[in-house]
């Protein structure tokens, strides 16, 4: 019924950039908040940067200033710039979001199947 799709994923050396795309499809009515995740092997998942439907952002702590989250509400999609990358950030990141579908109506949290980011030192 509602699907989220990432995209932009890969191996970058170490100080490169990436940027990772996540779009929702589906019956819906309403995207309240968009995020993303990540796991790295043997760790458990953790908030890299969640955006609300306002665009208020949360960043997790692992980015000090090198992430930057953005949305197009007319798209579906969000957005992940990462700069400066560090081989530490290497991880699954995964897609997140709130979202209101029709037919019928409900709310329901979705994840979006990950995208890898490898980063070489």
């Amino acid at each position: 019924q509602v699907q989220l799709v990432e995209s932009g994923g890969g191996l970058v050396q170490a100080g490169g950039s990436l940027r990772l795309s996540c779009a929702a499809s589906g019956r819906i009515l309403r995207i309240n908040d968009m995020g993303w995740y990540r796991q790295a092997p043997g760790k458990q998942r953790e908030l890299v940067a969640t955006i609300d439907s306002g665009a208020g952002i949360n960043y997790g702590d692992s980015d000090k200033g090198r992430f930057t989250i953005s949305r197009d509400n007319a798209k579906n999609t969000v957005y992940l710039q990462m700069d400066s990358l560090k081989p530490e950030d290497t991880a699954v990141y995964y897609c997140n979001a709130d979202i209101w579908s029709m037919a019928p109506m409900s709310r329901g949290n979705y994840w979006g199947q990950g995208t890898q980011v490898t980063v070489s030192a």
